[in-house]
Order: C-alpha cells, then structure tokens, then sequence
C-alpha cells in the first residue's frame, strides 16, 4: 500500500486570523469580518454560534461582545502570497484552491526532508512563525481524505490518516464530510435514515443514483470508498475566473444589484486580460435571503475578455431572475468566466462597438497606474459596488 504524502493545508478562519495577527488587542477575543454579512468569524466567535455567511445583526445578537472590523483585501492577499511562497518552498507540486487553502504532494521528498508528517509539521512551523498564522494540515494517500482530515483536525492541528485504516477514520464521519454534501443533499439522505459516510458506503451505487442523481450518486459512492485517484496538479491554469459580493440582508433594489453585478464584471475581466485569457461560459450564482441559491449560466459562440460582451451576458442573466430577486431578496452576487483559452484565441467582438478592445486596454493602463478606484462608471457613482472576493491571489 503506497504512503500518505499528499497534505492539505487549509488556513484557519484566514481573514479573521488575519486580524487577530495584526492588531493584537482583538487576540483570544471573537472577532466578525464584515458587518453586514459574516465573511469570517475568529474560533472565540464560533463558540457563540456565529458563522458565515450568516446576516451582521444575528451574529451580533449571538455574539454581543463580538468585535466587528471591516474586510481587509489587500492584507489578506498579501497573507496569502506569502503562505502560498511557502507551500512551494516546500514542495515544487502545489495545487491552489482558494486564498487560504492547496494540496501539497511530498511524495519525493523523503531522503532530503523525511517523512511527510515531519514535513507537515514544518510547514505548520513556518507559516506560524513567518506570516505569524496558524493552519491545519491533514495528511493522506488521497486528496479528498487529506482535506477531510484537515477539517477534523481544525484548528491550528495536524492529522495523519494511516493508509492501512482508511474506511475506519472514514466511515464513520457525519455525510456532510463527503464533498458536494450540502444542506439539501444531506437532508435527502437524512430523510433515508443514513447519517454517516460508512451508510453511504453500504448503499450500491445504483441506489444512491436513484436518490441523488447519476452525477452526484456516482461521485457520493467513490467517495465514500475513497477512491480519488486525481494527482495534485502543479501549474494547473485556472478553470474560471470569478469573484462574489456578500450583500447583507439590507434592503436593496435592482439598481443596487445591478451595480454589484458592474463592478463585478469590471474587475474578473481586468483579471482575465492581465492573465492573458479569454472565457465563452459567464456563470451568475446567487444567494437570496432563505439562504436558498441559484446559478444561471450563459455560452457565448466565441471566447473574450471584453467587459462590455460578459456584462451583457452577465446583466441578460440577471434579468432572468428578476421574479425571483423580487419575491425572495438577494443576499449575495457572484460571477465567473469558464470554458477559458489563451488571449489568442480568436475573440467575440461587439458588432456595434470596433474600439472595446482599446477602451478596455486603456481602461486597465490607467488603473494600474492610479490605482483601481481612480477609475469607475458613472453607474457606480454614490453605490456601494462591494467588497469583491476572488478565489486565489491575484
């Protein structure tokens, strides 16, 4: 049976600890990101029930001694730059998920820096003592295995899953351990009397198909045996780029979501032209205020970058949902570009605008030179555009 060597490393409530680190009277005392909406909540706040993305006032009401700060982007990017140099300082096999989390393979690594779990726990050592956070690390022959035991280690812990035991730290975890398990997957499985992943496990897969659908029955039942045989992918380009804005249960009108919606669209494109890629899927997620979701997406014939051809996408697919927004409100927006290329794929151009690619161009110069809020449309004047979350640092 081959070694556990794959590690993920997963930061522990990141923008929280973030501001824990840096300013040192809000340390061991709970502490909410974000007012309207919890972007993140410290461990001392959790205790007291609190936890994303739930609405300001209830987690004030949890927590009434709770210290609110605003976000911080640009510090939590910085953070994670500086974690994410020393996840490749480590291993040159680095798969980013998020700002705050990536697999690491140390499978060759043994004759120059030991065993994996010696490797771990330098990590764990390194970005405590450099970057002065902390972070859980699980370690396993797989990677969905390593991200479960990562979140049964949290927090600030280290847990190694043995290869000869397997299913027995597996099977007998809650179902909402298993990835792609949310509230509505497991309440179905809930409602069958099946609580824990080892009951999963028992169930043949035509069964769980039969339940939950052929992709998810399929993907529920190998995970449930462990079977994930995805190598950690170094240098893997990504699959979209996107970013989200967290709303608050404030009241708001579609002028205001559409604004998000702008300011939105504005900074994934800037995004996508400074990486030199072009994308033909725009995807609209949303949130409303029961805490139920929904996603519209849209394939344009041909890929582009341009931001006025995915607002357009992106405003068409909004509309769509008005009846919806109307009738249960809007807690968050976001948007994200798929089906990506290289900027010299040949690109969709709006029929009634020849100079886009030039405006865009002259756009992105002046931003980067007088910064990104120099800049904005005359839609945004006076509107609150957000706080905008990217998956990984740009």
């Amino acid at each position: 049976m081959s070694e556990a060597t794959i590690l993920h490393a997963d930061l522990d409530s990141f923008y929280a600890s973030v501001e824990q680190r840096d300013n040192p009277a809000l340390r061991d005392r709970p502490v909410i990101v974000g007012a309207g909406v919890v972007l993140a909540a410290s461990y001392e706040a959790k205790a007291y029930g609190v936890r994303t993305p739930m609405g300001g006032g209830e987690a004030r009401r949890l927590c009434p001694d709770a210290v609110v700060v605003s976000p911080r982007m640009s510090a939590y990017s910085a953070a994670s730059e500086a974690v994410f140099a020393i996840f490749e300082d480590t291993t040159p096999v680095v798969e980013g998920l998020s700002i705050d989390e990536a697999f690491l393979d140390v499978g060759g690594l043994r004759r120059v820096s030991g065993p994996p779990v010696d490797v771990a726990d330098r990590l764990r050592r390194r970005v405590r003592e450099e970057v002065g956070l902390p972070i859980t690390v699980g370690v396993a022959r797989t990677k969905f295995l390593a991200k479960v035991a990562s979140g049964v280690a949290k927090p600030d812990g280290l847990l190694v899953v043995p290869p000869d035991d397997e299913l027995g730290f597996l099977h007998p975890l809650p179902v909402q351990r298993l990835w792609g398990v949310g509230p509505k997957t497991a309440a179905k499985l809930h409602a069958r009397g099946i609580s824990t992943v080892g009951e999963v496990a028992r169930l043949a897969q035509p069964t769980l198909v039969s339940l939950l659908g052929r992709a998810s029955g399929r993907h529920l039942h190998a995970l449930a045996h462990n079977y994930d045989p995805r190598p950690v992918q170094v240098g893997r380009r990504r699959r979209s780029i996107g970013s989200q804005h967290a709303m608050g249960w404030r009241p708001k009108t579609y002028d205001d979501i559409d604004a998000s919606l702008v300011a939105i669209v504005d900074r994934v494109t800037r995004r996508m032209r400074a990486a030199g890629r072009v994308g033909r899927t725009v995807t609209l997620r949303m949130r409303f205020n029961d805490s139920s979701r929904a996603t519209r997406s849209h394939t344009m014939p041909r890929s582009t970058a341009q931001t006025e051809a995915i607002l357009r996408a992106a405003r068409s697919l909004l509309r769509s949902v008005r009846p919806l927004i109307d009738a249960q409100g809007l807690t968050l927006v976001g948007l994200s570009v798929a089906n990506l290329d290289n900027h010299d794929a040949v690109q969709l151009t709006l029929p009634f605008d020849n100079h886009t690619d030039a405006l865009d161009a002259a756009l992105d110069d002046l931003r980067d030179r007088f910064g990104s809020k120099a800049l904005t449309r005359a839609t945004l004047l006076g509107r609150d555009s957000g706080l905008q979350v990217p998956m990984l640092p740009d």
